[in-house]
């Protein structure tokens, strides 16, 4: 991946960390890909890249883990010619899962958690405009909903870019409360909106299990996911909320 966004011009850092963990110490690594625009405020892109530990199975993660962070690579492709106004970060998250089965209390988001308090210890939470995650984009029957919990006028821009684009019937209206990546950034006052599909699968029975496979995604689910977001940027590059 560091190789890919190298080649993309990204300027990348590694953000090595320690995570206190239910099964002890685990060292961490956060991806950042910087694409600086006219200015310094910053409107972030992310994703995990972490797949969870199973047992008992071959879990191959196809959709949760590697389609957010395949869709990140295409779009620092998309982002080596791109003008842009706003400075942008490609941010692969580890350890989004739960090391435990079950996900609970602080055993999980251990990225996204570390890079908030990262950059607020740093001065630099106040150039992030705005945050989209992408989650569990790559399910061939691609229904997203409104994730309850992200910022409204957030959510209100990337959902009039889906309609604008013709893809009303994979961007429902009808909200749906995920605990994510993008939650210590809402905590902190940081705008970010959950962009997932946690429909994956009869009665999502594909989430974390060994059905999780290349052959229930869809290239079409992360073109339209990609081609959403690069709408969305534009807007938020013209937005009167990141003057």
């Amino acid at each position: 991946m560091i190789a890919q966004l190298k080649d993309a011009d990204a300027q990348v850092e590694e953000d090595a960390f320690t995570a206190s963990t239910p099964v002890g110490e685990i060292p961490m690594t956060n991806l950042i890909a910087k694409f600086p625009g006219a200015r310094s405020k910053v409107v972030m892109v992310t994703g995990h890249y972490d797949t969870k530990l199973e047992e008992g199975f071959r879990f191959v993660g196809a959709n949760d883990g590697a389609s957010s962070a395949a869709l990140l690579l295409e779009l620092a492709r998309d982002m080596k010619d791109r003008k842009h106004d706003l400075t942008y970060w490609l941010v692969f998250f580890d350890g989004e899962e739960a090391v435990r089965e079950q996900w609970t209390d602080d055993d999980n988001t251990y990225g996204s958690r570390h890079l908030v308090q990262k950059l607020s210890s740093a001065g630099e939470l106040g150039r992030i405009q705005a945050m989209i995650l992408v989650d569990m984009i790559g399910d061939a029957q691609l229904d997203i909903h409104r994730e309850a919990n992200s910022t409204p006028w957030l959510t209100d821009t990337v959902f009039a870019a889906a309609h604008r684009l013709g893809y009303a019937k994979y961007f429902l209206d009808s909200p749906t409360p995920v605990d994510d990546d993008h939650i210590p950034f809402v905590n902190a006052g940081v705008p970010a909106v959950d962009l997932i599909d946690f429909n994956y699968g009869p009665d999502n029975s594909y989430w974390h299990t060994e059905k999780d496979t290349v052959d229930h995604c869809s290239p079409l689910s992360l073109t339209i996911v990609g081609r959403v977001v690069l709408a969305t940027l534009a807007d938020l590059d013209s937005s009167p909320h990141t003057k």
